[in-house]
């Protein structure tokens, strides 16, 4: 069996590959421009990969594929359709990043409705020494029991964020499709309207793709906080800058319609607000999450080629 890791570098260098390097003949490529995926994957069985986009474009090449393991738990990369027409079993990773994703999306929200990182500047900046006075109370902050929490999304993620918010003083409803769960459920409009802090764990699909558009974002609260854990396309990102850079809402991302963001992204216009906390979609890859991942894909791998059926997409 010859396995071709397509996007090794966004596992971490300081993750132990060996259990997909002992199921057979593996290579491995730090990173993989759209341009070489056809060649790097033309005679493998299997292919593991994380970002990159996989199509009838580059999928043609590789006359020998059987599986695709994506170490992640979305999909949204891969032509699901193209994989069915060529019997091309395709596995993802549920689960395994829930508790880490979880962690950052509370940490954002925690640090934009405290303001923690302004006042650590005024202290850091040496402006609190100069100040003369022993504290300080601008930017105002207020109490997590005086704030209503909307966690859009039901699955593993959504529910792990609404059980830490209701235990840190949050009053919680959670928006989901299905009507089961410990908390109150709400629709995405009265989320938007009502909750001091709204943050996102949906998949991308045909049905979420803008789901927060510029309308409910104009709906929200003045001072709102919109945290996105979930995928950037889920939110229309200029009316989210828009909305940053007016002052009327603070947003915590870690994703981002394109990944890097570049030069022309609308993000750009936001970097240096202080109502902004953005990170490089880092929410999944804590240490203890990367080696489930690595060991899920094996175990995958292993069951496929077995002839079992485990976390199979396709």
């Amino acid at each position: 069996m010859k396995t071709v890791i397509l996007d090794k570098s966004t596992l971490g260098a300081d993750i132990d590959l060996s259990p997909i390097r002992a199921l057979g003949e593996t290579s491995e490529y730090e990173t993989t421009t759209p341009e070489q995926v056809a060649e790097r994957i033309a005679d493998s069985d299997t292919i593991v990969t994380n970002k990159l986009k996989l199509n009838a474009s580059n999928l043609d090449a590789a006359k020998n594929l059987k599986l695709i393991c994506v170490a992640a738990t979305g999909y949204d990369n891969i032509d699901t359709e193209y994989c069915k027409s060529r019997n091309i079993a395709l596995c993802n990773v549920p689960g395994y990043s829930t508790d880490s994703v979880a962690q950052l999306s509370v940490a954002m929200a925690l640090d934009l409705c405290i303001h923690m990182t302004e006042y650590h500047r005024f202290v850091s900046s040496g402006d609190y020494t100069k100040s003369g006075v022993a504290n300080r109370l601008v930017p105002v902050y207020h109490e997590l029991s005086a704030l209503k929490w909307g966690v859009v999304g039901g699955g593993g993620i959504g529910t792990k964020v609404a059980e830490i918010a209701k235990a840190i003083g949050c009053e919680v409803m959670v928006c989901r499709r299905k009507s089961e769960g410990d908390f109150p459920l709400a629709d995405i409009d009265t989320v938007c309207r009502e909750c001091d802090i709204i943050s996102l764990h949906i998949p991308l699909s045909d049905s979420t793709r803008g789901l927060i558009g510029r309308e409910r974002i104009d709906s929200m609260k003045n001072g709102a906080i919109v945290v996105n854990t979930a995928r950037g396309a889920v939110c229309d990102e200029e009316a989210l800058a828009d909305a940053v850079l007016e002052g009327r809402i603070a947003l915590g991302c870690d994703v981002y319609s394109v990944e890097p963001f570049d030069e022309s992204h609308p993000f750009n216009k936001i970097l240096n607000c202080d109502n902004a906390l953005l990170t490089p979609h880092m929410a999944w890859g804590a240490a203890e999450a990367r080696a489930r991942c690595v060991s899920e894909i094996s175990k995958n791998m292993q069951s496929f080629y077995a002839g079992k059926i485990r976390n199979r997409i396709v």
